[in-house]
């Protein structure tokens, strides 16, 4: 009786395995879509195309956060229009949907440049880290490195978190 218990468990499990083995995606079509993702998340930000960016994304209060450099921080220190303002933060915080509409408002087209794109992903779960370059306009206004966690929703691959790293830009924008 124990034996037969055993099999069948043997064989639920196989049965279960195999179904899932069959269900998870081919990584290099993972790897299609996430490429996807990066390039709407790209052109979205240009066309300042807000109903199509803030779909990329789970829900719209994902972790969002950038860290600006020891340099830079040094650099808005020292040109702190009030003497007595507070040091800069390292760190901030803000959402898709707040990024979006600042790129929106702007009279500048905004880009963000994509380089040495790297994804790793097993089908359900994905990270994306790359060196991006932001423009405002003609102007090199902040890079860094920039990481993504994605996750495969039934609607398709969607981003869950952006964190990433920025140096400022230390020559002023030009003058309008």
């Amino acid at each position: 009786m124990k034996a037969v218990l055993t099999q069948l468990c043997l064989a639920a499990g196989l049965f279960l395995s195999a179904q899932h083995m069959a269900r998870a995606e081919d990584p290099a079509h993972g790897r299609q879509q996430i490429e996807a993702v990066v390039e709407t998340f790209r052109t979205a930000l240009i066309e300042k195309d807000k109903d199509a960016f803030l779909r990329l994304f789970v829900k719209e209060d994902i972790t969002w956060t950038g860290v600006t450099t020891d340099a830079s921080i040094e650099m808005l220190y020292a040109n702190r229009p009030r003497p007595e303002m507070k040091r800069p933060l390292k760190f901030f915080t803000m959402t898709p949907r707040r990024f979006i509409d600042a790129a929106a408002s702007s009279p500048t087209r905004d880009e963000e440049t994509f380089s040495n794109v790297r994804i790793e992903t097993d089908g359900d779960v994905a990270q994306v880290w790359f060196d991006y370059t932001f423009m405002e306009g003609s102007y090199r206004a902040n890079w860094g490195k920039e990481s993504w966690q994605l996750v495969r929703t039934q609607e398709g691959w969607k981003i869950a978190s952006i964190v990433w790293s920025q140096e400022l830009n230390p020559v002023p924008p030009p003058k309008a």
